[in-house]
């Protein structure tokens, strides 16, 4: 199959960026049957990854695992019962862990083609990013042509696909963002909003003095509250983080069960306002062939809308899987737009 070997990113414990492992030269896994081996092109920094680093991720496993939420790579070999056309085919698998290696064995099942024409890095910067975008714009908010949306972080690597997937629904969209993104906001038809001036809440109802039909949350904490009374009725605020509580000590679980708490509340009151946690692999124990279906049908057509022109892909940085310290400190800034992107 090849010569080189195995190369994985370990995650030994709760530590900094500068003490994550390299392993080098395991054998390069053999799928099973239903399985495949992809030979990853593109992996890359998500939020979680920052959070497991900090032992702060809700169901992260123990340590030590190699992480990496998702990737884009080349099928390398089959098992048993998998479809012999696969092999050879660029595909795109999201994962939780286990990504950060040049080798990665997944289930078949949970592959989904990447179209010809899409580089490795443009589309890994849309498998997590794109499919948590696109199914809380249309699964869980619905958001129709005409309606103003509120996208906080708008210019991260979930917040800026959302902005453009907003707009291309036909949608107003306020973002909020540090006023160096906000040239790059306007250019994506968004009205930027900078989040470090005070008061956003006040900022965003000047602009929406009737509310708006949808908030998208990834922050959490207190500001939460602000979010959920910017709604219309009718809207639908959908919180997807506590990236406010990424630093904290204590319980992990602690942020997520509150606001949990908090949108069930919410929800018991008569005012025509919805909210929801949203979670990207909510359903898949329950139902995984309905899970994988959806999935795969949301993550093509997230790959359908970046071929149309609809989203551009926003690579903060591509560097090779060695320097994953550096990729790790450079996501973790706040300095930089889009995704950073792990190469093998």
């Amino acid at each position: 199959m090849n010569t080189e070997g195995l190369v994985e990113v370990v995650l030994p414990g709760t530590v900094e960026p500068e003490e994550l492992q390299i392993r080098r030269g395991g054998a390069v896994p053999v799928p099973g049957p239903g399985q495949v081996v992809i030979k990853m092109e593109a992996t890359g920094v998500s939020f979680a990854e920052q959070q497991m680093r900090r032992g702060r991720y809700y169901d992260q496993p123990p340590f030590p695992f190699v992480p990496g939420y998702d990737l884009v790579g080349t099928v390398e070999a089959i098992g048993e019962g998998v479809k012999p056309g696969l092999a050879g085919t660029r595909v795109a698998a999201l994962i939780k862990v286990g990504g950060w290696a040049n080798y990665v064995v997944v289930d078949a099942a949970d592959v989904v083609e990447v179209p010809d024409g899409i580089a490795a890095a443009e589309a890994e910067t849309l498998v997590i990013n794109g499919i948590t975008a696109w199914q809380m714009l249309h699964r869980k908010a619905r958001v129709r042509a005409g309606q103003t949306v509120v996208v906080h972080g708008a210019n991260g690597g979930v917040g800026s696909v959302l902005v453009q997937l907003a707009h291309a629904a036909g949608a107003k969209v306020i973002g909020t963002a540090s006023t160096r993104h906000h040239a790059a906001l306007w250019e994506q038809g968004a009205t930027p909003v900078d989040y470090r001036a005070g008061n956003v809440a006040a900022r965003i109802r000047e602009l929406a003095p009737g509310g708006v039909a949808a908030v998208f949350d990834h922050v959490g904490g207190r500001g939460i509250s602000d979010s959920w009374r910017l709604l219309a009725p009718g809207g639908t605020l959908v919180s997807y983080g506590s990236a406010s509580t990424r630093d904290d000590q204590g319980s992990k679980q602690w942020p997520v069960l509150k606001l949990l708490g908090r949108v069930w509340l919410w929800n018991t009151l008569p005012n025509r306002r919805h909210a929801c946690f949203y979670n990207v692999w909510a359903g898949r124990a329950l139902a995984m062939n309905r899970f994988r279906a959806r999935l795969r049908a949301d993550l093509t057509q997230v790959f359908a809308a970046l071929q149309r022109g609809d989203i551009t892909p926003k690579i903060a940085a591509e560097l090779p899987l060695t320097r994953v310290a550096d990729a790790l400190r450079l996501a973790e800034s706040g300095t930089v737009a889009g995704k950073v992107v792990l190469t093998p």
